[in-house]
């Protein structure tokens, strides 16, 4: 006998969604050579928000960029603040409908910060 179980069909209004992370850069590019440390960070970015937001398409802001690469290729921050933004892709021929948008959160301290939705 066998049960027929409907497709649940999500929206994609409930797949727009918008987080917060502290990435903790320092365990990702250490032990790796002065001139790829800022590289290396910043596809563990890309890295990180593919895997926090289940999109293969991720864009990174030029301010996120600008704050990775502000004290040169050898010294990277340890820590950075990110807003993942799950985003609808509009474009006619994309091959993914959705896409993550990374923008670079300025902080004070990153003590006692945690994972937060925010609303956009």
């Amino acid at each position: 006998m066998a049960v027929d179980r409907k497709e649940h069909k999500k929206s994609t209004l409930s797949d727009i969604v918008s987080r917060e992370y502290t990435i903790h850069l320092h365990k990702y590019i250490h032990g790796s050579s002065f001139k790829k440390r800022a590289p290396k960070a910043i596809k563990a970015i890309k890295a990180f928000a593919e895997k926090a937001m289940k999109t293969p398409d991720v864009r990174l802001d030029p301010a996120l960029n600008k704050a990775v690469w502000h004290r040169g290729i050898k010294h990277v921050d340890h820590r950075i603040r990110v807003r993942l933004s799950r985003k609808r892709n509009d474009e006619p021929e994309a091959k993914h409908k959705l896409y993550t948008y990374v923008s670079f959160v300025k902080v004070a301290s990153f003590k006692g910060l945690n994972t937060e939705t925010v609303d956009e």
